[in-house]
């Protein structure tokens, strides 16, 4: 199945899907926009049919301004994603010295394919994780646990690289990054609204305003709003989460062909579903990771990740490899203290702001 869903197949239905991404959220923050409307005029009062109407002419005068302060977030972001996912993750730069092995292992897969040598970079913490990230050649990077350089060998940390430099060529990277960039949005919208409705309105001074608080519509605009809101929250969250556990299957048979050991991928995941964890991480960025780095079981419609288990079943179905059972886990990976700081610093404290 995975063997025959050639690259540029995936290529460019990535980019396709990109484009529907796009779209797809434009039309989500536009019905966003909308509730907010019912929201304010449902502070006034009034029919139903006058807070719709009233709400559907704030939206039409006020709709371009708020897509161009969309399009504004969307282009800081874009900018400076790689920042903003580095300081959420914890990830830092490394040098060759620093890490010889790491630096050797990815450049050969990198030359054995004629692709573009990613920046390399290391989260201080002991648990076992790595993701990658980027939008072009100048700044794709991949990422691994201080723990997953300790625990695995030389062949299993080969495949979780062959893994994350499949997510570049497929760019899966890419698809990601624009999810997470309107996540993003979805949260501070949504935030604004919930706090411009506790802190309440100003009373509209007009000649029709006993007429229009003499209604009982407000109830009603009220909860159409909050559907509204539920709704389009809930479509953001399946569609991105659904992105994230398609590509984990793909990458998982790119990092065999890049290997031709499919066994070494297994043991790899066997050992990093052991202990996954990075404290205080958000869920916005746990897509990019191998494995959810919070913990959480992966299963249902809301999981960012396939289960451990069903890509193993996968790599042995059609990748030739071999089921090995669930390991118990070592004791020095169940004591192992994080090493990335509880309460980093920064803009938005411990990974607050507009990815969490």
């Amino acid at each position: 199945m995975f063997k025959a869903y050639g690259l540029y197949t995936q290529i460019r239905q990535n980019h396709l899907r990109s484009i529907l991404l796009l779209a797809g959220f434009v039309v989500l923050l536009q019905a966003l926009g909308f509730a907010f409307a019912l929201l304010i005029e449902a502070a006034y009062g009034g029919t139903l049919a006058q807070i719709v109407r009233a709400a559907v002419s704030d939206y039409a005068h006020d709709w371009p301004i708020a897509m161009a302060a969309a399009a504004v977030w969307f282009a800081i972001a874009y900018a400076f994603h790689q920042s903003i996912i580095d300081f959420a993750t914890g990830a830092g730069g490394v040098a060759r010295q620093d890490a010889p092995k790491l630096y050797n292992a990815l450049e050969n897969l990198c030359i054995s394919r004629g692709l573009p040598m990613p920046q390399l970079k290391i989260i201080e913490i002991d648990g076992l994780n790595a993701f990658s990230s980027g939008l072009r050649d100048s700044n794709y990077s991949i990422a691994v646990t201080r723990g997953l350089l300790k625990r695995l060998d030389d062949a299993e940390l080969e495949a979780v690289l062959a893994h994350e430099l499949t997510h570049i060529r497929n760019r899966d990277t890419q698809l990601l990054v624009v999810a997470l960039i309107f996540a993003g949005i979805f949260t501070f919208v949504g935030d604004l609204i919930f706090r411009f409705w506790g802190f309440g309105f100003p009373s509209r001074r007009s000649s029709d305003e006993e007429e229009r608080r003499s209604g009982g519509g407000a109830i009603i605009a009220v909860i159409i709003a909050l559907v509204i809101i539920a709704i389009s929250w809930g479509l953001s969250v399946l569609i991105r989460f659904a992105l994230s556990r398609t590509r984990e299957y793909l990458a998982d048979s790119g990092s065999v062909e890049l290997t031709k050991n499919p066994d070494a991928l297994i043991s790899a995941l066997r050992k990093i579903e052991r202990y996954p964890q990075i404290p205080n991480i958000s869920e916005r960025v746990s897509g990019f990771f191998i494995e959810s780095p919070t913990g959480e079981p992966q299963t249902g419609w809301f999981s960012t990740h396939p289960s451990i288990e069903d890509r193993i079943a996968a790599l042995v179905r059609y990748d030739g490899g071999h089921y090995l059972p669930p390991q118990p886990e070592a004791p020095e990976a169940a004591q192992a203290p994080p090493l990335l700081p509880q309460e980093p610093s920064g803009p938005w404290g411990a990974h607050k702001g507009p990815w969490g």
